[in-house]
């Protein structure tokens, strides 16, 4: 009734992909200023949005990109985009003012999506659940899915713990590498899908 390799396989490549130690410093950054209840919350809710959304890609997400004409590239190239907005309000210190906006919103975009439920992560789990034959593999992926969210949970919620050490002036230095770290990250994302749209186009 369980897959043990099925879920050992989809667990670690979801851990790969949306790196938990990686994104730890990206939160800290995006979150720094709020009350502790206030980040606590939104490390709940940056897990929530995330999960939600592979869910439903998992689901119908072949569906949804058909239904929508939307090709994987497209989806690498939109998310990088994004993400590199956010990375240059890093680097500038905007992010360091927060607004209602900000706070509403930075749990959702860009920490649920697409930071964490990017379109790697959004792939390989639309073909985690096509490939999975039967109850018990079915059963497996998801589970997979699921404990891969708990972790990402529980590690931006006790990395709030970085931010009573480092002081302000660490906050600020973690917020300018984070920064450099969101930009590389978005680059690689469009080039992979400037690369996926060539070779599409090639075959």
């Amino acid at each position: 009734m369980f897959d043990l390799t099925l879920f050992g396989s989809v667990f670690f490549t979801l851990f790969v992909i949306m790196d938990p130690p990686g994104i730890t410093p990206i939160f800290l950054a995006l979150t720094s200023g709020r009350a502790a209840k206030v980040q606590r919350r939104m490390a709940a809710q940056a897990a929530g949005v995330a999960f939600g959304v592979i869910v439903v890609f998992g689901l119908c997400g072949q569906q949804i990109l058909d239904y929508l004409h939307v090709s994987v590239p497209a989806l690498r190239i939109a998310g990088g985009l994004l993400l590199l907005l956010i990375a240059l309000d890093l680097l500038t210190g905007k992010a360091d003012e927060p607004t209602q906006t900000r706070d509403v919103n930075v749990a959702l975009v860009p920490l649920g999506m697409p930071l964490l439920a990017g379109p790697g992560a959004i792939v390989t789990v639309i073909l985690a659940v096509q490939h999975a034959d039967g109850f018990a593999q079915q059963t497996s992926v998801w589970l997979a899915i699921l404990a891969m969210h708990v972790v990402l949970w529980l590690t931006m919620r006790y990395s709030l713990a970085i931010i009573r050490l480092i002081k302000e002036g660490g906050v600020v230095l973690v917020t300018r590498l984070s920064g450099m770290l969101l930009s590389a990250i978005a680059v690689q994302s469009v080039a992979n899908g400037v690369l996926g749209f060539v070779h599409g186009q090639g075959g």
